[in-house]
């Protein structure tokens, strides 16, 4: 069941993803002026991409409160193969054999990790001092990527920001995972938790620079890189804050690995994909 939870939340982000790039692009301050965080929520279309995106959290959510956290965040790093074709129909993306064989790359070394890895849920209550760890380096790496991406322009500013979105993303999905343990406890509950906080402070983190990597026009990038470090970060953070484990040996680690390998190099190569306004144009005849 988390599977399916987790695929139905890939599709949602997916959506949710290109439809906030059309809405982003659409806005008219430029890259460098914040003013477009502001002017996107009077776009139509760009809140059409918001519904889509808090459906995807919520099943995700949901997934995370079945499943373990590699698991469920292996399965939406899927909503970079869904959003290939709909950034071509919807925001005029170039979709070529790279593009296919990076998307491809992906499925592929994910069906292996998951079916080979077969990753295993771990402590649900980690200790203050792993998730203080995680805290720590989460912000020093976003400090870092953001500082890099501000002086780049096009892909290269699309990658950093969503090297940053990635960092923020996984480290909120590691905090839903304990979050939605404690919904039925009340309000005074979740008043008093960490989690609370910790969530709305790297979901609003996570959204301003998803938001700016978008901004850029170059979808596959800002998404693969994005969901190439929400992936990395999740498995990271499964292991060393939940203890989660991946397969039985090296008979079953080394090939799971591998997946987890093919998987990201496939995301590096769609990383590299081209805007629409840097596509090779025809020359007059």
């Amino acid at each position: 069941m988390d599977v399916a939870l987790a695929l139905l939340a890939a599709v949602a982000f997916a959506g949710g993803n290109v439809f906030q790039q059309k809405g982003t692009l659409e806005a008219p301050a430029g890259e460098d002026d914040p003013r477009f965080l502001l002017q996107i929520l009077r776009r139509p279309v760009w809140l059409v991409g918001a519904i889509l995106q808090a459906t995807g959290w919520v099943l995700q959510a949901a997934a995370l409160d079945q499943g373990s956290l590699v698991v469920v965040q292996s399965v939406t790093t899927l909503s970079l193969v869904i959003a290939l074709p709909l950034g071509a129909r919807f925001t005029g993306q170039l979709v070529r054999r790279r593009e296919m064989v990076g998307a491809l790359a992906v499925v592929a070394g994910i069906v292996l990790f998951l079916s080979v890895g077969s990753p295993k849920s771990g402590n649900l209550h980690p200790s203050s001092s792993a998730w203080w760890s995680a805290g720590l380096v989460s912000v020093l790496l976003v400090a870092s990527v953001v500082v890099m991406g501000r002086r780049r322009r096009g892909a290269p500013r699309a990658v950093l920001f969503g090297l940053g979105a990635g960092v923020a993303f996984g480290f909120q999905a590691a905090v839903t995972k304990v979050f939605v343990g404690q919904l039925g406890h009340g309000v005074s509950v979740l008043l008093g938790s960490w989690t609370t906080y910790a969530l709305i402070v790297s979901a609003l983190l996570g959204f301003a620079l998803m938001q700016s990597a978008l901004k850029t026009g170059v979808l596959a990038p800002a998404i693969a890189s994005s969901n190439a470090t929400t992936l990395v970060a999740s498995v990271v953070l499964g292991v060393a804050v939940f203890g989660e484990t991946l397969g039985h040996g090296n008979g079953q680690l080394i090939p799971a690995v591998l997946g987890l390998v093919v998987a990201v190099v496939g995301i590096a190569r769609l990383s590299t994909s081209p805007s629409p306004a840097t596509q090779p144009q025809p020359e007059p005849a």
